[in-house]
């Protein structure tokens, strides 16, 4: 009886790793995508496009400077890259209604210290416009992220505060 759950709990760790990367999948994008990005430009909060929802993802990086620079978070929804930002940024994309998967990833860090991707799902409607915060923390020298809902209010708050990410794929 003891071996069996020996086993049992010796296998519970493998399955997990094996349901994790069909969840990641199914909202981040392939590995081998990369961005360059700039965060220095403005614009005017934008509008859903007609029949669809609006997103925004903002990154909120407080730490000035560290060993590691400002990290590039790509933002990923239902298996594909939509961009990126790079330290307190945001970007914004319009989606269909209905059920999504959003993904936040930490692009470049050294393998020793992964970030493990931080998911998210989002139920669109028509005409909306929600907020999320893809935030990076730091705790007794370990980085975390976590992507969240934020209330419009708030989200309003961090989009007029933090400039607009300027993002293109690398080749």
């Amino acid at each position: 009886m003891k071996t069996l759950l020996a086993v049992i709990l010796l296998s519970l760790p493998a399955l997990a790793a094996d349901q994790a990367p069909a969840a990641v999948a199914a909202a981040c994008g392939p590995d081998n995508v990369k961005f360059d990005v700039d965060s220095s430009g403005r614009q005017p909060a934008a509008q859903p496009e007609p029949g669809k929802a609006l997103v925004y993802v903002v990154e909120q990086f407080d730490r000035p400077t560290n060993e590691l620079g400002r990290p590039t978070i790509r933002v990923g929804l239902d298996g594909s890259w939509m961009g990126a930002n790079r330290g307190t940024s945001y970007l914004s994309f319009s989606v269909e209604p209905g059920a999504h998967h959003l993904c936040a990833d930490w692009q470049s860090l050294p393998r020793w210290l992964h970030v493990p991707a931080s998911l998210a799902n989002l139920t669109a409607e028509p005409a909306q416009t929600y907020y999320l915060r893809a935030r990076v923390m730091e705790n007794a020298g370990y980085f975390t992220l976590d992507l969240e809902p934020v209330n419009s209010d708030q989200g309003r708050m961090l989009i007029e505060t933090s400039p607009l990410s300027g993002y293109r794929q690398k080749k």
